[in-house]
């Protein structure tokens, strides 16, 4: 009667024997023991009615957690004590510990375990960058970051936000940032940042009665900056500057300085070959100064100087019949023989009033045998197909005249 806690017996007769035949024993097992039958009988063939063993009380097996086990002290039986574990990378929710109870019960349920774990992600580790040569941006690339989940390591793809790798980044600070998920949905991220640099020179300007125009950013290293002055200007210095390594401009100091009129020269053909593609010039020519149409003509145009100098026009006035004819280029006079073969050379009449247009290329573009409106003549040499190319250039610089 191994490990039995109480045993009482009685035979038919009452007397206290405990193997005699029809002797009814009632068991009793120890706390943590059992028994199939709570009473046996002596039987007239020598044995008991039944086995009257008392056996340890035991829970059924417990199930492993899944990403997880348990540790017993003593297996499925009463009183064995189990701790609960998780893999690495997840977390264990639930009692940690159970109990095989006298009920046959364990004292908690099966935990889980849990991936709370996110993963995790190292972002490239990206400095600054100057632009190419020549340009306002910079070509990055770096190699696609992986992730690392410490649980059962099954990743969705990286996601990146931002420009991706192997792109032209414009100057300026650049942030981004790369996320992965996990089977679990537990999300790791990481965020890197770029600063693209533009080497620059000392901005430059547009000279007086000139115009620039640039390429790239206008100040950018490799950009590089063309001068053209205005008609009636000469340029002095270099046409063209660069933005060099050194962040310093090649080439000279820019400047457009008025054109210098040669008066002294011998002949007609000469004089006109100094306003060859600098100016348009308009000839205004008259038998006396008292002239009407003269008079008329050099009023209407004495406050339309600054529509004269943005069509890049200069007025020649011829007046008297040689040898006692002026000419004047400004406050500049002609002498008699040079303004005469002035007159004889665009065949323009001594003894009556006339007026020519010369363009740049030196062409006789049109006459007027009256005087004419400032809008009028303005008109005409708006028409021009060169004037067009300028009042684009004009409109850019935002050079107008103030009314």
């Amino acid at each position: 009667f191994f490990f039995l806690n109480y045993v009482s017996c009685r035979t038919p007769r009452g007397e206290h024997y405990k193997n005699v035949m029809g002797t009814r024993c009632k068991i009793r097992c120890k706390r943590g023991y059992e028994t199939q039958n709570s009473e046996v009988v002596c039987m007239a063939n020598k044995h008991w009615s039944s086995n009257y063993a008392c056996r340890e009380v035991r829970c059924p097996k417990l199930d492993m957690p899944i990403n997880g086990g348990h540790k017993c002290s003593d297996g499925s039986y009463f009183n064995s004590r189990c701790e609960f574990f998780c893999a690495p990378g997840f977390t264990l929710k639930g009692q940690k510990t159970a109990t095989c109870q006298y009920n046959k019960m364990w004292s908690s349920a099966i935990p889980t375990c849990t991936d709370v774990d996110p993963p995790k992600i190292k972002c490239p580790d990206l400095k600054d960058k100057w632009a190419e040569p020549g340009k306002l941006t910079a070509r990055v690339t770096w190699d696609t970051p992986e992730g690392v989940d410490t649980a059962d390591g099954i990743l969705t793809d990286v996601i990146l936000k931002g420009k991706p790798p192997k792109s032209d980044f414009p100057e300026g600070l650049h942030k981004m940032s790369y996320s992965v998920l996990d089977r679990a949905g537990n999300k790791g991220s990481c965020r890197f940042s770029l600063r693209v640099r533009v080497r620059r020179c000392s901005p430059l300007f547009p000279p007086d009665n000139g115009y620039m125009k640039c390429d790239g950013d206008g100040d950018n290293y490799g950009a590089s900056c063309q001068f053209t002055c205005t008609g009636g200007f000469e340029l002095q210095g270099s046409p063209a500057r660069v933005c060099q390594y050194g962040l310093t401009w090649s080439g000279s100091d820019t400047t457009c300085t008025p054109m210098n009129i040669n008066v002294g020269v011998r002949s007609a053909a000469a004089l006109l070959d100094q306003f060859y593609e600098k100016r348009r010039l308009l000839i205004i020519s008259a038998p006396t100064a008292s002239n009407h149409n003269y008079r008329f003509q050099m009023t209407n145009l004495q406050h339309a100087q600054c529509g004269l100098d943005l069509r890049h026009v200069t007025v020649v006035e011829l007046v008297g019949i040689y040898p006692s004819q002026v000419g004047r280029i400004h406050h500049r006079l002609l002498p008699p023989g040079l303004a005469l073969q002035l007159r004889l050379l665009l065949r323009i009449p001594q003894r009556s009033f006339q007026m020519v247009i010369v363009d740049k290329q030196g062409i006789d573009k049109q006459r007027y045998p009256f005087p004419i409106t400032a809008a009028e003549l303005f008109t005409t040499i708006d028409t021009f197909p060169l004037r067009k190319d300028e009042m684009l250039v004009q409109q850019e610089a935002g050079q107008a005249c103030q009314s």
